[in-house]
């Protein structure tokens, strides 16, 4: 509870400093610079170094390839029968098929799964939602716009991006025993993430454009928070039969509300940066709300 109570607090304090001006307006980029370049990396080695494999790896990590397929299919069919733009379709096909699972899924999933569930959501997050909006993402991202990504941009993306290069170096590390000294260091500074990650939200957070939105952003939230990790809960639990906290975590993950990274890609790409904007703004307080609503459904799985 007392995780949970730090992260409303840091994302109220977020809104209040944005709202008093007391922040520099960079200061949001500041924070997601020092979270990806250091208190990710940390976790990645802290937790993904002890991570013991089993047979829901691979499910773990399917899940956020899966969930950007559906959305890539579910809203361009929507596009076509609501004579939806291009750019609000590839806009919606990025926020609404990528989730938070880091700035915002890992402080979550410490709050309701500890520590144990950090490196489950590490791991989703390095192997899945990274690596699709690198990949997948930039080629929608092209696509919807009028740019075209290169496979040497994508594959030096990939590459470059800290929290990757310290996934490998951690799974490098597995035979090898980190000394008490390193293993206390990795884990304060990894316990920045929370409270930096919240308040760089809480910052960033900014309701404009309501107004003509509202069709695409209700579709698009209906999809993220509800339709898709419901599919995606059949599927594991009920369908394939998978249980356990690996599974709990996945589908926790799969309940995120819209990536920050990915509604800022569909901006640079001129992807309709109201909606996009917007699809994180909503998103995050209303998972608030549907999160716990997840959490508790999936208590016997």
């Amino acid at each position: 509870m007392s995780n949970l109570i730090l992260l409303i607090l840091c994302f109220v304090a977020g809104i209040l400093l944005r709202r008093s001006g007391r922040m520099p307006e960079q200061a949001p980029v500041t924070l997601n610079s020092f979270i990806i370049h250091v208190s990710v990396p940390a976790l990645a080695l802290l937790y993904l170094h002890d991570l013991k494999f089993s047979g829901d790896i691979i499910l773990v990590v399917a899940m956020a390839w899966i969930y950007f397929g559906m959305a890539a299919a579910f809203f361009w069919w929507m596009g076509r029968r609501m004579n939806l733009p291009r750019p609000t379709v590839g806009a919606l096909m990025l926020t609404g098929g990528m989730g938070n699972t880091a700035f915002f899924g890992l402080p979550m999933i410490e709050a309701y799964y500890g520590h144990q569930g950090i490196a489950t959501g590490i791991l989703i997050d390095q192997t899945g939602s990274f690596l699709v909006l690198s990949t997948l993402g930039i080629i929608v991202a092209g696509v919807y716009s009028s740019g075209r990504p290169s496979a040497s941009e994508i594959a030096r993306r990939i590459v470059q991006f800290p929290p990757f290069i310290s996934m490998i170096v951690a799974f490098l590390l597995i035979p090898m025993d980190y000394p008490e000294w390193l293993s206390a260091v990795l884990k304060r500074l990894g316990d920045t993430l929370a409270p930096l990650a919240l308040l760089s939200v809480g910052l960033q957070l900014r309701l404009g454009h309501l107004r003509g939105n509202c069709c695409g952003l209700a579709l698009g939230l209906f999809f993220k928070l509800l339709l898709a990790p419901l599919v995606i809960y059949l599927l594991y639990v009920h369908l394939l039969g998978a249980h356990g906290t690996a599974i709990q975590v996945t589908i926790f993950e799969a309940a995120m509300p819209p990536m920050i990274t990915a509604a800022i890609i569909a901006s640079e790409h001129d992807l309709d940066p109201e909606l996009s904007t917007l699809m994180v703004a909503v998103g995050l307080p209303l998972s608030f709300i549907t999160l716990p609503a997840w959490w508790w459904v999936m208590q016997g799985v």
